[in-house]
């Protein structure tokens, strides 16, 4: 990725995270933009969501993003317009680095490493 979509990932990261932490995030939900990635033609911008929601389907706070992502596209226009021709289409991805890094965890602990006996070191 060049310097200009790297650039407008960061932007288009910031201004909407704020944009669906404050508008979009339904109530005991909490929301985060944890990446976003531009196709070279800077169109279409990847945007990964992480979901906190206890006691809450996951899905259904995606749904409710996905049937305001007009209104979405429409607020971060006013944003970024002054520094791009045309706002990019946003397709969103479920982040799923987060429950990887607990499996990882989880794994780790269930494995059984004997701890080394310092009287048994050979030198």
């Amino acid at each position: 990725m060049s310097f200009r979509p790297k650039r407008l990932a960061e932007v288009v990261k910031r201004d909407l995270g704020s944009i669906i932490q404050k508008d979009y995030q339904p109530e005991g939900t909490f929301v985060t933009v944890t990446k976003v990635t531009m196709t070279p033609d800077l169109m279409i911008a990847k945007v990964y969501l992480s979901v906190f929601s206890p006691g809450r389907d996951d899905k259904a706070v995606y749904e409710y993003i996905d049937d305001h992502i007009q209104e979405i596209r429409y607020k971060l226009a006013s944003k970024i317009r002054n520094q791009v021709r045309k706002i990019p289409e946003l397709h969103f991805y479920v982040d799923k680095s987060a429950e990887y890094i607990d499996k990882m965890e989880r794994l780790l602990d269930d494995v059984d490493i004997p701890e080394k006996d310092s009287d048994n070191e050979e030198g």
